[in-house]
């Protein structure tokens, strides 16, 4: 088993590393203390080969795989984990078309998204089903050759400021297979947006109730067959549970990279901190646990591109296990850092609050525990 990079991976790695130090950490603690969604680099990274990571070239896609892709979300969470996140929520999206879309679908979007011309959201959650989406209520009642969509979603990313939204909503019964995908465009009639969220972090992205008041779509802006909305958006979160996961990566070792530059200027009783054996344990802790969750994020990404069967139990071990990481790793450099820690101008603070969010979102962790445990039991 090789765990080094190809030429081409590491050319990719690189380019997206990049790209992060050069347009993305210069602005992104001024992003978050202004709460400004920028578009236009989201747009330079599209340019990049970034709108459409896992797209098929014949649609203007760059054609890599999954592998590809979380180092892609690694690279750029490095600059800021929460731009990294709304463009792998993007690409989430496209993937989604690319793999289930009709032709026109494709025809008409794919071009338009891997070239940043129009940004996407994905939009699953509402206000009264989080873990538990296949409760859903919101409904398309077919009404000629129209769907009628009426609901709300809730804490969907980029919302208000994106151009298209993938949304789940009722066709069927209750339960899973009730459930369809359709595309809907920003400025349908009925298509209203909530206030930004205040939150904790991720303020570099707008987070916002998406809804839907007799939204009429045609029924060509169905994606895939009617009832296979759920089982699209579980597949879309596998990958999703991945790039959420190097997102955590790249943040926790942005902090890490801030603390081991800070232990060797900072000096206490006499001698620099990094010469205490007692924080070169802790950075020598924090080293490895990045290293482990890299190294077990590869293995959970090349399972999903081989289709394996474990492929899902290991998406969920993967995020439980690397965004538990990645949190306490950040929350560790902060400490190193003392009371400039916690100071807004040192940026380790902003990862700490940017990196709590991805224990819940993309299913939370203890619904990746419960994800775990029924695929191993069920082996019994």
């Amino acid at each position: 088993m090789d765990f080094s990079l190809t030429e081409e991976q590491a050319a990719i790695r690189e380019m997206a590393e990049n790209f992060a130090r050069d347009e993305i950490a210069p602005q992104a603690l001024e992003w978050d203390q202004t709460r400004h969604f920028p578009v236009d680099v989201i747009r330079n990274a599209a340019a990049l080969g970034l709108g459409g990571i896992m797209v098929s070239e014949e649609h203007g896609g760059s054609g890599l795989g999954r592998i590809e892709a979380v180092l892609i979300y690694e690279a750029l969470a490095k600059g800021c984990a929460a731009i990294s996140a709304y463009l792998s929520i993007h690409n989430m999206v496209a993937t989604m078309i690319d793999k289930h879309g009709s032709a026109a679908q494709k025809t008409s979007y794919l071009p338009r998204l891997c070239a940043g011309e129009i940004l996407a959201s994905y939009c699953l959650t509402e206000p009264a089903c989080g873990s538990d989406a296949a409760a859903l209520t919101t409904r398309a009642e077919r009404d000629g050759d129209e769907y009628v969509l009426t609901g709300q979603k809730m804490f969907i990313s980029g919302a208000g400021a994106t151009d298209l939204y993938v949304v789940m909503a009722r066709t069927g019964g209750p339960g899973p297979k009730g459930i369809s995908a359709f595309l809907v465009e920003k400025g349908a009639d009925g298509l209203t947006f909530g206030a930004n969220e205040k939150k904790m972090g991720w303020n570099a992205q707008p987070t916002r109730t998406v809804m839907l008041d007799r939204v009429r779509v045609k029924a060509e802006a169905m994606l895939g067959p009617e009832g296979a909305g759920f089982k699209l958006a579980m597949e879309a979160l596998d990958g999703g549970r991945t790039s959420i996961a190097a997102c955590s990566l790249g943040g926790a070792q942005s902090a890490l990279d801030k603390a081991v530059a800070y232990t060797a200027e900072r000096k206490a009783f006499g001698q620099k901190l990094n010469e205490f054996q007692a924080l070169q344990f802790a950075i020598a802790d924090m080293a490895t646990e990045l290293e482990v969750s890299r190294t077990f994020l590869w293995r959970a990404a090349a399972a999903l591109d081989a289709k394996l069967p474990e492929a899902t139990r290991l998406c969920a071990m993967a995020k439980k296990h690397v965004t538990d990481a990645g949190f306490e790793v950040a929350n560790r450099a902060l400490q190193l850092h003392g009371g400039y820690g916690y100071l807004a101008d040192y940026g380790v603070e902003k990862i700490v609050r940017d990196l709590r969010v991805h224990q819940i979102l993309e299913g939370t962790n203890e619904i990746m525990r419960l994800i775990i445990a029924r695929s191993v039991l069920s082996e019994a």
